[in-house]
């Protein structure tokens, strides 16, 4: 029942797909680049989108099948029937839409982006449904699969790849461009990006449509066997003194402290090495322009996007831990991951500016002038990370059990939160 509801999923994201590309060619400003090369050939020869789309999609699923040889499933003959399917709906939608006829500039950018708003809600539906592809992506997982390169990367250089093609074919046919405008730039820009604002904002979905696939929560249910051995969670402003806090509160409790150690776990599930994971982690520096960079992997089944990745991966290692208890965790969003966790002890330690100047002058050898600028590209970046995968906002008081101010003094905090640990796990014992 599931398997057949997917597959209606995929044919209603599939028309969407086709109503996208339609909207965006009718705009008159160029089209995606994926159709840049039929419908280029569609204003120089008597057949239609639809049926140049069909012809090419046929020959993209030639070449995989070249590419991967042996490796080459039977189940990939189904984007076959899938591309005949897309382009009649190309034709059908291309009727349907007869009535668009910009005619300022104005009202085909307009169209334009509706048209991306489209297609990249169908391309969204496509991957829920995640049962097929259409052959221009699967061309280039084959690509990215046999000769092992990053997938986003293929995924640029195809798409660049179309649009000059088609360029050219322009010229060798009509002796002038036409086809390929500044929509083309603007779809492969957008498209992508929208499809992932969708993921990210429907990403409920998943378990709604798909109950049974959807993970479940037994990585976190065995901490409710184990009451006596709790985790402290501890989000922090850099300079506070959060580190080293941490640290020393880890090792009068007598628990595991993890930090960078978390770095290593997941380098070993990532296949990243730890420098790269230490340089993409906490470290957002702008989530649109991340989404944008990012939005290729939306068309990939089998990769992420690597901070993406990096991120489940740090999420898997501190279920993990927190499971086994007695532990102190240091960032990366640890108070959201396990914001269900039964034996949880959410802390973030915050101080004044002038506070956490003093001690980043003091421990990285920098000017007051420098130690502030730090203070704020570091917050900002952790704020943005924290705010992107938890659509929350870092440091407030709502998402933790205690705030605490670290200008009271190193003891001072230890002793608060120790305190806190025994009246919520230990009835009230001192620790």
């Amino acid at each position: 029942m599931e398997k057949l509801k997917r597959y209606i999923i995929f044919l209603i994201g599939l028309f969407i797909n086709s109503l996208g590309v339609s909207l965006i060619t009718k705009a008159d400003l160029g089209t995606s680049p994926i159709s840049s090369i039929p419908y280029v050939l569609s204003l120089n020869f008597p057949f239609t989108l639809g049926q140049f789309t069909i012809i090419f999609s046929l020959l993209l699923i030639g070449i995989q099948l070249a590419i991967l040889r042996r490796n080459f499933k039977f189940e990939h003959l189904l984007q076959i029937p899938i591309s005949v399917l897309f382009g009649y709906f190309i034709d059908l939608t291309m009727a349907l839409l007869f009535f668009v006829k910009p005619q300022t500039y104005a009202a085909s950018l307009l169209y334009l982006l509706v048209g991306c708003i489209i297609l990249g809600f169908g391309v969204y539906t496509e991957v829920l449904a995640d049962v097929a592809m259409l052959p221009g992506e699967s061309f280039v997982r084959a690509v990215s699969s046999t000769w092992k390169t990053e997938f986003g990367s293929t995924k640029v250089a195809f798409d660049v790849s179309l649009t000059v093609i088609a360029v050219l074919i322009s010229f060798v046919t009509a002796h002038r461009l036409n086809g390929v405008r500044e929509g083309t730039v603007i779809a492969a820009l957008l498209v992508g990006f929208i499809a992932r604002l969708f993921g990210r904002k429907l990403a409920f979905l998943t378990a709604v449509l798909f109950p049974s696939g959807s993970p479940g929560t037994d990585s976190i249910s065995a901490g409710s066997q184990h009451p006596n051995r709790p985790v402290i969670v501890i989000g922090r402003q850099y300079g506070s003194g959060g580190h080293d806090i941490g640290k020393a509160l880890a090792e009068k409790l007598g628990f595991d402290f993890y930090d960078s150690e978390i770095i290593q776990m997941a380098a070993g599930s990532t296949g990243y090495t730890p420098k790269f994971i230490q340089e993409r982690e906490e470290n957002m520096t702008n989530s649109f322009l991340y989404d944008l960079i990012s939005q290729m992997y939306v068309y990939s089944d089998t990769k992420e996007a690597p901070r993406d990745e990096i991120f489940e991966s740090e999420s898997e290692v501190i279920l993990r831990l927190a499971d086994k208890g007695n532990c102190v965790i240091l960032g990366r969003c640890a108070d959201y991951v396990l914001r269900d966790h039964p034996n949880c002890l959410k802390v973030y330690l915050h101080a004044s500016e002038d506070y956490r100047a003093k001690r980043i002058m003091t421990a990285e050898n920098l000017s007051e002038a420098d130690a502030r600028q730090k203070i704020h590209k570091m917050d900002r970046r952790r704020s943005d990370n924290y705010h992107y995968y938890t659509h929350r906002i870092w440091g407030h008081s709502g998402n933790y059990d205690l705030t605490i101010n670290t200008e009271m003094g190193t003891d001072a905090v230890q002793d608060i939160i120790r305190r806190t640990l025994g009246i919520l796990f230990y009835a009230g014992s001192e620790l």
